[in-house]
């Protein structure tokens, strides 16, 4: 979608678009020829290759894992380039501060859906609610890539829309947020409880569970939310989802120690040896069980051949082979605030809420979602809108109004009820 974005505004803003990644057939196949646009093909740790394409570049969007990010930073630094990234803005990135600061250029990180459209959304609420004189007691922030209704069939109610590893692996550091007034720390063999959950006011999606992300208590600061009683940030599941991963994980199936010679080894063999290395019987619950069966209990025919595994990494092949998009999938986001607030000696709330439904498995919400915000910011960067400088998050007036007014005339836009 960013792709697609920069494209459609390059011939109006003068821009030509290089695209490097490993593929260059890969980035053919989606510009499609475009006059505005240059595939190159580049290894990230090419350092020469790297340095060149930035030192011609105005600014940088990477769209690379986080922990690459860092590469590209520096030399960011080095060429006094401005930098967008959709990733959480990590130590490493942190530590250049200095001299993102005296270049007077722009990194601006946590551009995306969860972090980035959660982050914008929030703090409009947040600043419009103490501008009335409001004070918060309660912030509750949920958000989650699901699959949409009409492309729900499989008893996990899930399709991947996003890294695979990611879902594999989330929650794992466990959970601290701030409830009544206390610090909550949850062990993530307690997350995934079904029972937790949010009702979306969208008779066609029903109620969703939630489970608490890493550390909300960072966010404390960042929203100036001292005042609240309760703070915590979310990520959301289907309920069948929530307990069938909840038995996933008690069956260790989340293990990354390497373990297993998948090589010329089926899905069934996998699973059949996990579970004799352990001794573990079958969950007697029909459900999930039908939820393992399909995830490839059975099924003898689908070769792993990933050399020697982990569960984790067993577990991550299946998913990405039964829990796959069709051609003609729609994945979904939904995104949900609820703030409490004292204003003018009475208690109130307001729900703000986020549907997002993509149209196929190619031009999905997921790629909507985070792509257009990072576009919109490049943009408003480029033509002096935004005129900030140093290590950013969206949370300041200056970013979130005009990106969020554009992502509304792109059909990105919260509804909001009040209680």
């Amino acid at each position: 979608m960013i792709i697609e974005f920069l494209l459609d505004n390059a011939a109006e803003n003068n821009w030509n678009i290089t695209i490097a990644d490993a593929d260059k057939a890969l980035i053919e196949q989606k510009t499609k020829g475009h006059p505005s646009s240059t595939a190159v093909a580049i290894d990230i740790s090419d350092e020469q290759k790297r340095k060149t394409l930035i030192v011609d570049s105005d600014l940088v969007i990477s769209m690379m894992p986080a922990f690459l990010h860092i590469l590209i930073a520096k030399d960011c630094v080095e060429y006094s380039k401005h930098l967008l990234t959709a990733s959480y803005a990590d130590d490493e990135i942190k530590k250049l501060a200095d001299e993102v600061n005296k270049k007077g250029i722009l990194f601006l990180c946590e551009m995306g859906l969860d972090p980035g459209i959660d982050h914008m959304s929030a703090m409009q609420l947040v600043n419009g609610i103490k501008e009335k004189g409001g004070k918060i007691t309660s912030f509750k922030s949920h958000c989650g890539g699901l699959v949409a209704p009409e492309s729900d069939n499989n008893p996990w109610h899930y399709k991947i829309s996003w890294n695979p590893r990611n879902v594999v692996l989330a929650g794992k550091a466990g959970a601290e947020y701030l409830q009544n007034g206390h610090l909550i720390t949850e062990k993530y063999e307690d997350l995934f409880d079904a029972n937790r959950q949010i009702n979306t006011g969208d008779a066609g999606i029903g109620a969703l569970s939630f489970y608490p992300n890493r550390n909300s208590i960072s966010y404390i600061d960042l929203y100036d939310l001292h005042d609240a009683k309760d703070f915590v940030r979310t990520t959301l599941r289907y309920p069948e989802f929530m307990t069938g991963w909840k038995n996933i994980i008690n069956l260790k199936l989340t293990d990354e120690v390497p373990a297993y010679n998948s090589e010329g080894l089926t899905l069934a063999g996998f699973f059949k040896q996990h579970m004799d290395k352990y001794k573990f019987a079958l969950p007697g619950d029909e459900a999930v069980k039908e939820q393992l069966y399909f995830l490839g209990w059975f099924d003898e025919e689908t070769m792993i051949n990933k050399g020697l595994i982990s569960a984790a990494d067993g577990i991550q092949f299946a998913l990405e082979t039964k829990l796959v998009l069709a051609p003609s999938d729609k994945d979904m986001i939904v995104m949900q605030h609820e703030i409490e607030y004292e204003l003018a000696g009475e208690m109130k709330t307001v729900v703000s809420s986020l549907i997002v439904k993509g149209r196929d498995s190619i031009h999905t919400a997921m790629a909507k979602t985070v792509g257009l915000p990072l576009g919109i910011a490049a943009r408003l960067i480029l033509n002096g809108t935004i005129k900030l400088s140093g290590i950013h998050l969206p949370v300041t007036e200056e970013i979130y109004e005009p990106v969020l007014k554009e992502l509304a005339g792109n059909g990105i836009q919260f509804s909001e009820r009040f209680f």
